[in-house]
């Protein structure tokens, strides 16, 4: 199983009505497996902040949060997702990663 397989895997601990995770490693200058987005819809985020609800998701991830090197969260309410229908598209790659090449 991958490291994205083991994520999707993971956030289900949170009973999402809708879960996405995608590789966006592609994106990014770091190689593989180091970049990924969620969008996670739950019941169990009702009345939480923002932080509260992000602190949930990487509780559920445990280990898997020393893993990569960045995880973009998108974390709604049943509403709110049904009100919205998506999560913004992720911003391309602007680099400065320790692990970049100097020019």
């Amino acid at each position: 199983m991958d490291l994205r397989e083991r994520i999707h895997q993971a956030a289900l601990a949170l009973s999402p009505a809708h879960l996405e995770v995608a590789d966006e490693s592609h994106m990014h200058a770091r190689g593989t497996q180091t970049h990924y987005k969620a969008v996670i819809v739950s019941e169990r985020f009702e009345g939480l902040p923002l932080i509260r609800r992000h602190q949930a998701v990487y509780a559920a991830l445990g280990e898997l949060m020393g893993r990569f090197h960045a995880l973009a969260l998108h974390t709604y309410t049943p509403a709110e997702w049904q009100a919205l229908g998506e999560a913004p598209v992720s911003p391309a790659c602007r680099g400065g990663s320790k692990h970049d090449r100097p020019h």
